[in-house]
């Protein structure tokens, strides 16, 4: 059996992911990460997974469970990794997935990185995917895995790790990815954990009160400009661009006889561009340096393609652009596609993560503009 460096948040499924491995014989550490540096004051009970609340009841896990455990604070670490662009991103009118940098930039090239040089096989997560090799749950570390949706579909967060590379992922343990969420409750009342009804966290860890506009408005500042519409008519006035995403609907402030949608974001010209729903339709996404957990698909492989963090899939072609960039041709229209969140490639069983990377660039109808991140 392995030594296996847990990551415990203080929420449910990472403190049974400790006791899973427990049970399967491993040599289990506990730690908890000190990412988002909230003052006291701004701390919401229940909400974020940084908080005082949340170590101490990784602390009480670990005690109930028996295992060392530690703190680690890298907060430095997450401020420049995972603060700081997703406060640039949104001011350079993209739409960052911050769970996704934090999996890629510090819980894989900071913690792992740190865990095997202190001697440990593996790190474990409570995240909602699955590991399998040779057909067969992983319960071990070890190479020639693959990641995989989890059990419980309506909990899957495969999407998240998709950036992890085979090396890593011989490094990682996911022991609840077999179980469903009600399963893992389950599991953590037998084993008297307090967290078994802790509720689980949707906020932006950093952003506890869930107010992203505000906390923007703060980090970036205000930059006020237009909101028109896709034939050039003038509707409104924005806050600043980090303030909407494509797809948007609700909170433009405008009076329209029609519905409409935010279709286009320039930070260049701090210009919001807004039309029908047909407006957003999308042929294709660009992702530049892609990433995958297994060997790269080939071109002109089907895929099922995952766009945002809780989407269903639509099928797709692979289009290898050169060897740094892939595009992602789709079999039916996709809409409300925004730069910079994830294009995540799966199997044609909608099964096994291939990997995928950030859009950079994505399609639109004739009358308006290709977007690239790199060319406003």
């Amino acid at each position: 059996m392995a030594r296996v460096l847990v990551a415990m948040s203080g929420g449910v499924d990472s403190a049974v992911a400790a006791e899973l491995l427990i049970a399967q014989g491993h040599d289990v550490t506990g730690v908890h990460l000190r990412l988002a540096d909230v003052p006291d004051g701004e701390q919401v009970p229940g909400h974020g997974c940084c908080g005082l609340d949340d170590a101490q009841d990784a602390r009480r896990t670990a005690q109930v469970l028996g295992i060392p455990f530690y703190v680690w604070d890298l907060t430095d670490i997450f401020a420049r990794e995972v603060q700081a662009p997703f406060a640039a991103e949104y001011a350079a009118g993209r739409t960052p997935n911050p769970c996704v940098t934090c999996n890629e930039r510090v819980k894989y090239a900071a913690l792992l990185d740190r865990a095997l040089a202190l001697g440990f096989d593996a790190i474990a997560t409570g995240h909602h995917a699955r590991l399998e090799r040779d057909g067969l749950p992983v319960i071990e570390p070890g190479p020639g895995v693959r990641l995989l949706r989890a059990h419980d579909a309506a909990k899957d967060q495969s999407y998240v790790l998709h950036m992890a590379s085979p090396r890593q992922l011989a490094a990682t343990l996911l022991p609840v990815g077999e179980l469903t969420k009600a399963t893992v409750r389950e599991r953590a009342q037998a084993a008297g954990l307090r967290v078994a009804t802790k509720p689980d966290s949707y906020d932006v860890c950093f952003i506890p009160d869930g107010d992203t506009p505000a906390w923007l408005a703060r980090e970036v500042g205000e930059r006020p400009g237009p909101i028109v519409d896709v034939d050039g008519t003038h509707l409104g006035t924005h806050r600043g661009v980090w303030g909407v995403t494509v797809g948007q609907r609700r909170g433009l402030g405008l009076d329209h006889h029609e519905r409409r949608f935010v279709v286009d974001v320039d930070a260049t010209s701090d210009t919001v561009v807004v039309g029908p729903r047909s407006a957003l339709a999308c042929a294709w996404v660009d992702v530049e340096a892609p990433t995958w957990t297994v060997a790269a698909p080939q071109d002109g492989a089907a895929v099922r393609l995952q766009l945002r963090a809780h989407g269903a899939t639509i099928a797709a072609h692979v289009d290898v652009r050169d060897d740094a960039g892939v595009r992602f041709v789709l079999d039916e229209p996709a809409y409300g596609v925004a730069l910079g969140q994830a294009a995540v490639a799966y199997d044609p069983s909608d099964r096994v993560c291939l990997g995928g990377g950030r859009i950079t660039g994505a399609h639109r109808p004739a009358r308006l503009p290709v977007l690239s991140g790199a060319a406003r």
